[in-house]
């Protein structure tokens, strides 16, 4: 966002605080749904009686929703102010929210879930500028700390809560439980934000830049999320949303370059580091939501446990966040936050070798525990000091456009580690399945010991003698998927090392301000 199109900071509110709340809010929400409707697809797809390919495109709409509005999120609230904006954002989620459950087929869905993620788009663009403006800077990295809380709660706790709709209530309520929070969140808005007057010329109506970005993010957003469903290139659909998106992104840029008045400032996305560090973002993102997805990956393609017994796991990361938030936060106020990043990538990816070097098919929700309390601490850590390494370096007309850099990264890396991992792990599972069942051969003396092994067991239990080759396959299978497991975390454990080799190598000390760390044995005066 150009300097001139920022307007001014809004007077202060009536109640800071619940202005506060309710933007943290939004962050949550946002989240929160697309990790449900994820985890409840299953549910979903059955009480609309759809199938699983047509099926996979409910949170596809969803999510491709929110890429879609960034662009004009940011730009529609850097001229009416993000009260009004996020006021009608969260009316129209909420409304979107309460329809949902009622539809009685699959296109009726699509366009529900498109309009829910319409809302919600706006919620995390306009979050951090909000935080920044509304509180002294001295206080930024408790903001920025709250800010990596919502996000990380929100990630983890989804599998228990849609868990426990689906044993105890219905899978409405992965939709309904957004109707109190979406009016609480306008509420929260309307006493805690004082409305923005509108300026009297408005300036950077640049349509066609926006929606070429906007267009051309979400085409690319579809194709990483239908990749590897589709077989990626081997798809003819694939090709089109990656030609198209490259398209519309290209001509965007040339665009900007060319435009008097351009929507997007290219010199806040490529000024030293920003470019680096919204690629450690991406990396970051990568990271937390590829082992978000292998943990349930396992423990339910292995042991064959509900979502609600997965969240027994997840919840061990969420948990300690409350803790850990504030702790994230004094070390930023004490400490560089580039030794705060890179202490909770470290953590990351020790986590994520201590599963690679000790995960056997026995394993359930406790023998994770230890990697889980170590993958909290770090991804609190790495977040927040991420995001406020590159706070440090803003200026304020360029907050907007930052929130923008960052709900891109956040979408596209989360997705990308999402669309990899996936990919990954059929791979590899399909390639253990097969060298495993190289040595499994109809006659030779260890199979057939095996098979009198199961039999006998079958017998004890009235079972046909048929089902022994039944379960030599299950065995098989969790085998493999064990394999596949394995090799999953140690890419995701490299993940993390690349981002800590970028932040040790590239990174420089933030420039001192207001909101600059203080050393850890300086006075108080001083």
């Amino acid at each position: 966002m150009s300097a001139a199109a920022t307007p001014s900071p809004p007077a202060e509110a009536p109640i800071p605080w619940l202005g506060l709340l309710a933007v943290l809010l939004g962050t949550f929400i946002s989240t929160l749904t697309g990790r449900l409707s994820s985890f409840g697809l299953a549910d979903v797809r059955g009480g609309i009686h759809a199938g699983f390919d047509e099926g996979a495109w409910i949170t596809t709409a969803f999510t491709v929703a929110q890429m879609l509005v960034t662009p004009v999120a940011v730009w529609v609230g850097s001229i009416y102010g993000p009260r009004r904006i996020l006021i009608l954002a969260a009316l129209l989620f909420t409304a979107a929210s309460a329809v949902i459950p009622y539809s009685q087929n699959l296109p009726t869905m699509l366009v529900l879930m498109f309009l829910a993620g319409l809302g919600s788009g706006c919620f995390i663009p306009l979050t951090l500028g909000y935080v920044l403006r509304s509180m002294p800077p001295r206080l930024w990295a408790y903001g920025v700390a709250l800010y990596a809380l919502n996000l990380e709660l929100s990630l983890n706790i989804s599998a228990s809560v849609e868990g426990w709709y689906v044993d105890h209530l219905t899978w409405h309520w992965i939709f309904w439980q957004n109707v109190p929070l979406g009016l609480g969140m306008a509420i929260c808005l309307h006493f805690g934000v004082r409305q923005q007057p509108p300026p009297a010329l408005r300036l950077n109506k640049d349509i066609y830049g926006l929606a070429t970005c906007g267009l051309g993010l979400a085409l690319l957003y579809a194709a990483l999320d239908q990749g590897n469903r589709l077989d990626w290139l081997n798809s003819g659909l694939i090709w089109g949303l990656l030609i198209a998106g490259v398209f519309l992104l290209v001509c965007f840029v040339l665009h900007e370059r060319t435009a008097e008045k351009p929507w997007l400032d290219f010199q806040v996305l490529l000024r030293h580091p920003m470019p680096f560090l919204l690629l450690m973002i991406a990396l970051l993102r990568l990271t937390i939501l590829s082992t978000s997805f292998l943990i349930p990956y396992f423990l339910g393609g292995v042991r064959g446990f509900r979502a609600l017994q997965v969240g027994d796991t997840l919840i061990w990361i969420a948990m300690p966040q409350l803790l850990i938030c504030w702790l994230a936060a004094v070390f930023l106020r004490r400490t560089d936050p580039r030794f705060v990043a890179c202490f909770g990538l470290c953590l990351i990816g020790i986590a994520c070798m201590t599963v690679a070097y000790t995960l056997t098919p026995n394993w359930g929700s406790d023998q994770f525990l230890i990697s889980q309390l170590l993958q909290a601490v770090g991804q609190s850590c790495a977040l927040s000091g991420i995001v406020f390494n590159a706070v440090l370096r803003l200026r304020p007309q360029d907050a907007l456009s930052f929130g923008a850099l960052l709900q891109i990264s956040r979408l596209f890396g989360g997705e990308t580690g999402q669309a990899f991992i996936s990919t990954l792990a059929r791979v590899r599972e399909q390639r253990s399945s097969n060298l495993i069942g190289l040595h499994v051969k109809a006659g030779d003396p260890a199979v057939l010991h095996r098979l009198q092994a199961y039999g006998q067991v079958i017998a004890r239990h009235d079972q046909p003698a048929k089902a022994a080759p039944l379960i030599l396959g299950e065995d098989l299978r969790a085998m493999a998927t064990t394999l596949s497991t394995i090799d999953c975390f140690v890419a995701v454990s490299a993940f993390a090392v690349v981002a800590l080799f970028v932040m040790i190598v590239v990174m420089r000390a933030p420039p001192r301000g207001p909101a600059s760390h203080r050393p850890l044995f300086a006075r108080r005066s001083a």
